[in-house]
């Protein structure tokens, strides 16, 4: 392929756009994704997710489901810049996607309702980015809904949100009515041609009936911004007009700096609102140049840190964000590169796993078109294909100049259900899925049974193992008979626990020799493990420290109530003894294995459950059953609140109780109320219920 035939535009660093796009799941996320490759001329066919056949969405069951989960990365170009869309699921069972997206990303669209506004799982993404501090502009899409009311979803950003968002448009009729928007900017009306495919807009005088209005918004938002930023207040108090340009400019500023949210509206569906949004991408929405440069750690000294410029002259350093199966390509691995450039046929090194990788093709990918590059600049997103050792997390770098970056945090699954294949040709086949699968999603995690030799998958919902079986079945062509859900337990200690183990054997000639005193000590609930040496001088010599925390880890993994993962706990060593000859850091891992277990039994452990947040929107007559039944279910009230003319729960429930409950609530309310929720941390469970769970897993 020429050069001319590919469409290689390394735009400048400044043209360069990261951007994911942030919404709950029935926003319109989806569609405006699609819109926005159409408009940017990588499309040519207009998709639509009520048809099934948008591209982004370019696993089967995502146009089913009508969500987006894998968090593929498209590029498409707008007006000379460069937009890298990183795609990012709105639902919450789908959080590390979110979580993970939100590294590489360096400015956000958040997408609300025109109807329902700021909806639970809008509320948890803005969270996760006001964490890692991304720059976000909002569009308020399905302007042409019934119920649609932007001022109400403005209003709602600032209660839920605690944003400070700035209405830059303002809609142009309602509903059925709804045709454009007022550019409060420019002054002009933007109205779009009446044919659905909105091609073409007209600019043109504000309608005579909306000119108080626009005044009165236009106002609003020049004072708003003059609060905030001195620099136009400045301009302002001169008394000369302030320009478009001074306008556009100061919100790019309040953008970056994350002192406000401008805002716009449109209707997605029908093609209203999506150029301007393109241009506040690249009007308000930093380039890699806007965000601080990336700091990492050096590989010999972890408490170093190494500052990384995103400058192609300075050494290489990149994120592997997203590991996914192409089926043309075979493994994928997404990355995003913060300095210096990856070269097609040069080996880098994979500094979280020491181990030399070489890069045999590298590709961007435009929705479900793939181009060859020779190369990949500080600022860019593309994928590898062929990489052995990399998994999602771990950082690409100068194999001279080494670096680790910060890795991405995976939260632990809370639950499980039994796999088993239908046939013995499935057995190998489901195997070799589910490591694929758990490579590219590291929140789902696979494990064989010790004692019964069952395969166990376990992951961040019901949802999301769904999913996961769905795609072992299309994808992978597994058949396979799936048990019931499981709650992944946890156990962990009540008091302090010393013991003491001697561990000695004679082998032939050669003996074992390992002797420890340990103790454990409970930590504060999602404190985790924790090892401290408490020797005083050399009664251990310190080779062997190593092999005495990872035999204690070891005995960690599988408690004594129920053989449940025990965590939560410190493990103190305290003293003990070695033989000059005899003593291996094996003989000491045994030693210290046998001693956490001893300690264990003295430490009156305890079973733990997940407990989860909950959302529950819904009509007012419906209250009390509700929680009627939340009660019956372990659950607490938190609180109530109303949210436009509905009443909302917010409460916290085990998510052994949960199971199935989408089809009770809709029973109970008759399909009218609706729920989210999510894992928030690991709780005792009662010792009546515990005595019960421990007879029943130990039967």
């Amino acid at each position: 392929m020429g050069m001319a035939m590919t469409k290689t535009k390394s735009a400048a660093l400044e043209k360069t756009r990261n951007i994911g796009i942030i919404a709950h799941i029935d926003a319109g996320k989806t569609t405006t994704t699609e819109r926005i490759l159409f408009y940017t001329g990588i499309t040519h066919k207009l998709g639509n997710v009520d048809e099934g056949n948008t591209q982004m969405d370019w696993m089967v069951q995502e146009q089913e489901r009508g969500i987006t989960i894998t968090s593929a990365a498209t590029t498409c170009y707008w007006n000379g810049f460069q937009i890298n869309i990183i795609d990012t699921p709105g639902h919450v069972d789908f959080t590390i996607e979110v979580e993970r997206s939100l590294r590489v990303l360096d400015g956000a669209v958040g997408i609300f309702c025109g109807v329902g506004g700021v909806e639970p799982q809008s509320e948890t993404v803005w969270r996760q980015a006001d964490k890692y501090r991304v720059p976000r502009i909002a569009f308020i899409n399905k302007m042409d809904r019934v119920g649609a009311d932007f001022d109400r979803v403005v209003g709602m950003m600032e209660e839920k949100l605690h944003a400070n968002p700035i209405a830059v448009q303002l809609p142009i009729g309602a509903e059925d009515a709804f045709r454009g928007a007022i550019d409060l900017i420019s002054m002009k009306a933007l109205v779009w041609d009446k044919d659905e495919l909105g091609v073409g807009y007209s600019c043109g005088a504000i309608p005579k009936d909306s000119e108080h209005s626009a005044q009165v918004a236009r106002d609003r938002m020049i004072e708003k911004l003059t609060d905030i930023d001195d620099e136009l207040a400045e301009m302002y108090l001169t008394g000369n007009p302030l320009s478009s340009d001074q306008i556009i400019a100061c919100l790019r500023r309040v953008c970056l700096a994350q002192r406000a949210i401008p805002v716009l509206c449109g209707a997605s569906f029908r093609n209203r609102g999506v150029q301007p949004l393109l241009d506040a991408v690249v009007n308000y929405l930093p380039s890699p140049l806007d965000v601080p440069p990336v700091e990492g750690a050096s590989v010999e000294d972890p408490s170093l840190k190494i500052i990384r410029k995103p400058d192609e002259k300075e050494a290489l350093s990149a994120l592997a964000f997203k590991i996914m199966n192409d089926p043309f390509v075979g493994q994928l691995a997404f990355v995003r590169v913060y300095s210096g450039q990856i070269e097609k046929g040069v080996a880098v090194s994979n500094s979280s796993k020491g181990k030399k990788e070489k890069i045999s093709r590298l590709l961007r990918l435009h929705a479900n078109q793939r181009e060859d590059i020779d190369t990949l600049g500080a600022g860019g997103i593309g994928a590898i294909a062929g990489l052995k050792f990399t998994t999602t997390g771990d950082t690409l770098c100068d194999l001279e100049k080494q670096v680790v970056l910060e890795t991405i945090n995976f939260p632990e699954p809370v639950i499980s259900v039994v796999i088993e294949p239908k046939t013995q040709a499935d057995q190998d086949k489901l195997l070799d899925a589910l490591k694929r699968l758990s490579l590219e999603d590291p929140s789902f995690r696979m494990s064989v049974h010790e004692d019964t030799g069952q395969t166990l998958i376990s992951g961040m919902g019901e949802l999301h193992l769904e999913i996961i079986v769905d795609r072992l079945v299309r994808e992978f062509k597994v058949n396979a008979n799936i048990g019931k859900p499981q709650v992944s337990y946890k156990e962990s200690i009540s008091k302090t626990a010393r013991a003491e183990h001697r561990y000695e054997k004679q082998i032939g000639g050669k003996g074992q020799f390992g002797h420890v005193v340990l103790e454990l000590r409970p930590r504060e609930r999602g404190a985790g493990f924790n090892f401290k040496n408490e020797i005083r001088g050399e009664a251990i010599p310190k080779e062997f420290i190593p092999s005495i925390e990872e035999g204690s880890r070891e005995a960690m993994d599988a408690g004594i109530l129920a053989n449940h993962h025990v965590v939560d706990v410190e493990v103190a060593l305290l003293g003990g003894s070695f033989h000059e000859v005899d003593s291996s850091p094996l003989s000491f891992r045994v030693a210290a294995n046998m001693a956490t277990r001893e300690a264990l039994e003295k430490a009156d452990c305890k079973l733990l459950e997940p407990v989860m947040s909950i959302e529950i929107v819904l009509p007012e007559e419906y209250v009390s059953q509700i929680i009627g039944d939340l009660n019956g279910r372990r659950g607490k009230i938190l609180g109530m609140s109303e949210r436009v003319g509905n009443k909302v729960i917010d409460g916290e429930v085990p998510l052994a109780q949960m199971f199935g409950y989408a089809t009770e609530l809709r029973s109970l309310s008759q399909g009218r109320a609706t729920f989210s929720m999510e894992p928030a941390r690991y709780e005792e469970v009662p010792s009546s219920i515990s005595k019960q769970i421990i007879g029943n897993m130990t039967l």
